[in-house]
């Protein structure tokens, strides 16, 4: 079903093929019609499935039907900076071009700017709680004409303690108003904030049965090696490799620095994203990684849930994650959106377990792939699930490197 059968404005037709709007999503197919009827809506879909649009484009839609009001028109609550600073891309993408203005209000950055956007009367606020509270209580907010309030990744921001400033924020809102609700699961919680806020919603679901079920695009492969080796085989798949846009996680922030600061020393373009990291280096980070800037993105996983970038080509577990689900939001940030990417782990000795809990979660064995010049013990890497030898590679050819450049 194409975009144009969901009801949705013809004024997006050129809009679709510029920003790579080809059909839309399971989501997307699901969601927009609910949207567009006007009932409240609950929706679960995974990260990465394109649910940004699958809201934002019937709201764009339903705007363009109505004359400014003067005052803020649709609020997007979100959990962290990053989702503000995501969603308000794709409101610019589409609301732009079209008249519809939008700004994200996110912590960590002055207030003047946030506060004229607010007092001036945007159409579309994308904010974090804690932020937007810091302005309501300063009389900068303008929702006295607010059709639209959305709630995005909801089971996140419980998560992260946000319950009590939701509650304060939607208690000055109008009640009379279209919610909606987005979350990559339905929790107890999120079914309580739902009953809470919505009035006989419309239920929608894109999720997999299985959560351990990952995007089929994605090519697995298990690198045996022994720890303190890790470095030169990362630097040696990198250079054998095309390799546009790789997203290396780490186990811990000083980790992420040492990789960050030798990676630059090889000559590669590279975005560091933690959770020390000033709000300025964050989104200098994710906007030179988005933008093709930085070939590299090295990160904790801070940036495991909820990273909406298109186009990685390579997720690099540096070192594994603790858990299965996390492995899984890792390499879901790969073969986003029907495309196909590749996940490689750099896995030692030490971290056997963690990679037979991953095995033991997917059902599956991942395919190992055993380089001469990187001894990692590779007897010890048979896999539980199958018990297959490693495969081996000849060894991969050197590039010439760039000039090093500056830490962003």
């Amino acid at each position: 079903m194409p975009f144009d059968a969901l009801g949705l404005s013809p004024k997006f037709a050129p809009l679709y093929k510029k920003h790579n709007f080809a059909l839309p999503t399971p989501i997307q197919a699901l969601a927009i019609p609910a949207v567009m009827s006007g009932r409240d809506v609950i929706a679960s879909a995974e990260t990465g499935s394109g649910k940004t649009a699958a809201f934002l484009l019937p709201i764009i839609t339903k705007l363009l039907d109505e004359k400014k009001t003067g005052g803020t028109r649709v609020l997007v609550l979100v959990p962290t900076r990053e989702l503000a600073l995501q969603v308000e891309s794709v409101a610019k993408q589409f609301g732009k071009p079209l008249g519809v203005t939008s700004f994200p209000v996110y912590g960590g950055v002055g207030y003047v700017p946030q506060e004229e956007a607010l007092k001036g009367g945007a159409d579309i606020i994308i904010a974090t709680p804690g932020r937007l509270l810091d302005h309501h209580q300063q009389h900068h907010t303008r929702f006295e004409k607010l059709s639209f309030l959305v709630l995005d990744e909801a089971d996140r921001m419980l998560d992260m303690g946000f319950y009590p400033d939701v509650r304060r924020i939607v208690s000055a809102l109008p009640k009379k108003r279209q919610t909606l609700l987005f979350s990559a699961t339905i929790s107890e919680g999120v079914a309580r904030l739902a009953h809470q806020l919505l009035h006989e919603p419309v239920r929608v679901s894109a999720q997999h049965e299985q959560p351990t079920v990952l995007p089929v695009g994605i090519t697995h492969a298990i690198y045996p090696v022994r720890q303190e080796r890790k470095t030169d085989l990362l630097l040696h798949l990198l250079a054998q490799a095309k390799m546009p846009s790789v997203l290396i996680f780490t186990r811990t922030k000083h980790r992420a620095e040492r990789l960050a600061r030798r990676l630059l020393q090889e000559g590669y373009g590279v975005g560091l994203l933690h959770g020390d990291r000033t709000q300025g280096q964050r989104v200098a980070a994710l906007e030179g990684f988005r933008r093709g800037k930085f070939q590299l993105l090295v990160a904790t996983d801070i940036a495991a849930r909820g990273l909406d970038v298109e186009k990685i080509s390579h997720v690099i577990n540096y070192d594994l994650p603790a858990t299965p689900e996390d492995y899984i939001h890792r390499v879901g940030r790969t073969a986003r959106m029907q495309t196909k990417g590749d996940a490689f782990s750099l896995v030692s000795l030490q971290e056997l377990g963690q990679l037979s809990d991953i095995e033991m979660a997917l059902g599956e064995a991942l395919p190992r792939v055993m380089l001469p010049d990187f001894d990692g013990g590779e007897m010890a890497f048979v896999s539980r699930l199958k018990k297959e030898p490693p495969k081996s590679q000849e060894p991969f050819g050197r590039v010439n490197r760039p000039r090093p450049r500056r830490l962003r």
